[in-house]
């Protein structure tokens, strides 16, 4: 609120206005003063909107009063698609716009000139149990291609794996990398892959969300086990004290130049006093805990640096629950390595600059896998898509089961991230997933697919067995 009304009397001081001030200043002055009104909506004699499902009412009065003389609207939209609610987006307003505009003629885009039919076939069966839509029947030319296949994995790890597994082979097929990408639901579902590709050798870009290893959070915790790891790694020192209340730039620089000389660097944050000395101890007292603790696994130090660096992490961050659910994830990632060494090595690979040498063109080695959250991925296509995690609590989210609106909207995410694929269509979800913030064990795959016949797709499930994993065909999917 502070920062609101600050920003507001700044525009006032400046005689400045954003964007959103103009308007809502032309609403105002339409609205409140018919000869404007008239004198400008007589100016305009057509009004043509695109992406109408994504405007909010403000925009969607702008449009009804620039109409208001001469009635003349066309609006494109696609109800199916209005994913942005959270950004203001008002799903009614392509939903009531026969009735602001009684007389409105109605056009169905129906052929579509991307995705095979047996996509489509899918696209249909999800999104026609909306509750509220304009009814809809995609159809295209392209009536041949394999069915978009629903893969159920033992975990995140063997999601990931099979997922990498399939962009090699398809890749060895001809497939370009930048024709592939995977589809997810928040950020941090991605996080998991990204290392098991990273591990692969696949090159890959993110969209809408920072990479897991490049957070602030994630690399402060695990700054503190490098130090375990290695007590020499000044630069991991240098974050970990830095994150010390009273600690600045030259008193870190002089802790380690005595941390570097000492037989046990321990002892030297001990013998620290003033402002900074009880942070110092307890910082000493957590990492000296771990170190030589050859018996305890990655999962167990993930969490003993998480229980030190939590209120850290609540006085640094405003939004601190989130970034707590990606330190829970990362947790997760440990749970899979015996060895902290390994753990850190796999955490520190970046993909390498371009594609493998042997595989297609010397041109490819500007491809990039994309890795994308679905609302960046809106309006873009390619051959190949996963979607993962659609698991039911993950997707929909369990945030929106509170209201049918937020339910509704989830559906229609889905649908978007369906219809991004041109070929190939893989969804996948791991079983037996305890999800932390709910209490829940995840299992099922989304409820979206509840009313979805099973010859629309193909159901695969995972099997490991001595370290080795075979795909089988999977038909009862909801067990």
């Amino acid at each position: 609120g502070q920062l609101q009304r600050g920003y507001q009397a700044s525009k006032r001081q400046r005689q400045l206005v954003d964007y959103d001030d103009l308007l809502v200043l032309l609403r105002r002055l339409m609205m409140e003063d018919e000869a404007i009104r008239r004198t400008i909506s007589s100016l305009y004699r057509y009004i043509l909107v695109d992406e109408y499902q994504d405007t909010n009412r403000l925009q969607a009065d702008v449009v009804r009063y620039l109409a208001s003389t001469h009635q003349n609207v066309m609006v494109v939209g696609d109800d199916a698609q209005s994913i942005y609610a959270f950004r203001g987006a008002t799903f009614k307003n392509i939903m009531e716009f026969p009735s602001l505009f009684p007389g409105a003629t109605i056009y169905k885009l129906e052929e579509n000139y991307r995705s095979t039919q047996p996509i489509l076939n899918l696209a249909n069966s999800i999104i026609e149990v909306a509750a509220e839509k304009y009814t809809k029947h995609l159809f295209t030319r392209r009536l041949d291609g394999p069915l978009p296949a629903l893969v159920e994995a033992v975990g995140e790890n063997a999601q990931s794996r099979f997922i990498a597994q399939k962009i090699l082979e398809l890749r060895e097929e001809g497939v370009p990398l930048d024709e592939m990408a995977v589809l997810f639901r928040s950020s941090f579902h991605s996080f998991d892959l990204e290392i098991v590709l990273s591990r692969a050798g696949l090159p890959f870009v993110k969209r809408g969300g920072m990479k897991f290893i490049e957070t602030a959070h994630v690399k402060d915790l695990l700054a503190h086990l490098r130090v375990v790891a290695n007590p020499l790694d000044t630069v991991s020192w240098h974050r970990a004290l830095m994150l010390v209340e009273g600690v600045g730039p030259k008193k870190a620089q002089d802790l380690l130049a005595a941390i570097v000389k000492a037989d046990n660097p321990y002892r030297v944050l001990r013998e620290v006093s003033g402002k900074s000395g009880k942070g110092l101890k307890d910082l000493a007292l957590t990492l000296e805990s771990l170190s030589g603790s050859e018996d305890m696994r990655p999962a167990e130090q993930v969490n003993h640096i998480y229980e030190y660096y939590l209120p850290i992490l609540k006085a640094q961050y405003d939004d601190y629950p989130k970034r707590t659910r990606d330190l829970e994830h990362l947790h997760t990632i440990a749970e899979g390595y015996p060895d902290l060494d390994q753990f850190l090595a796999d955490l520190a690979l970046e993909p390498p600059d371009g594609s493998a040498t042997d595989v297609g063109s010397p041109d490819q080695d500007d491809e990039r896998l994309v890795l994308s959250t679905i609302h960046s991925a809106k309006g873009l296509e390619w051959q190949c898509v996963f979607v993962v995690w659609i698991v039911d609590g993950r997707f929909p989210s369990v945030y929106s089961f509170l209201t049918d609106e937020d339910l509704e909207e989830e559906r229609r995410l889905f649908y978007v991230a369906v219809t991004r694929a041109k070929q190939h269509l893989f969804l996948t979800y791991p079983i037996n997933v305890f999800d932390k913030g709910s209490g829940m064990l995840l299992s099922k795959p989304t409820r979206f697919l509840d009313h979805v016949s099973p010859a629309m797709f193909e159901a695969l499930a995972l099997v490991e067995e001595g370290g080795h994993s075979d795909w089988y065909p999977h038909d009862d999917r909801y067990v």
